[in-house]
């Protein structure tokens, strides 16, 4: 993944956004709606834009776009930089690939303590019982 280049990539659109401002907030365009082609992105490869494809299926469009907003300040610049950093946490976390798990076998040792603990619970258990009378 081509950081420099996928910046390059992005859109950026500013619209009017709740929350706090007052009358400020009427007027000014503060929240920022970031778009990101994944399918003609030159900053990343095709192996990548698949594992995308597949981790984030359920956010990307029809069209292959990924959309992310960002309205929490009343400065568009800071939520420009909020939604950038946010675009990129998401693309680096599903770029990682899972390490494969290594099955293991417990050390003779711990199969020894837990059937010596079996058992010693199995004498309690049976000592709590009544005796039998025959």
């Amino acid at each position: 993944m081509n950081v420099e280049i996928l910046i390059l990539e992005l859109n950026f659109k500013g619209i009017r956004s709740s929350g706090p401002g007052g009358q400020h907030v009427n007027k000014t365009a503060s929240k920022v709606v970031l778009s990101f082609n994944l399918e003609n992105s030159q900053a990343l490869s095709e192996g990548e834009k698949a594992r995308l494809r597949n981790k984030l299926a359920t956010k990307i469009s029809s069209d292959g776009t990924l959309t992310l907003e960002c309205g929490e300040t009343r400065s568009q610049h800071r939520n420009k930089s909020i939604v950038i950093e946010r675009l990129l946490a998401l693309l680096q976390q599903n770029l990682k690939v899972a390490k494969k798990r290594k099955k293991t076998k417990p050390s003779k040792g711990a199969i020894e303590r837990r059937l010596k603990s079996k058992k010693q619970h199995a004498l309690k258990k049976s000592n709590r019982r009544p005796p039998k009378i025959d």
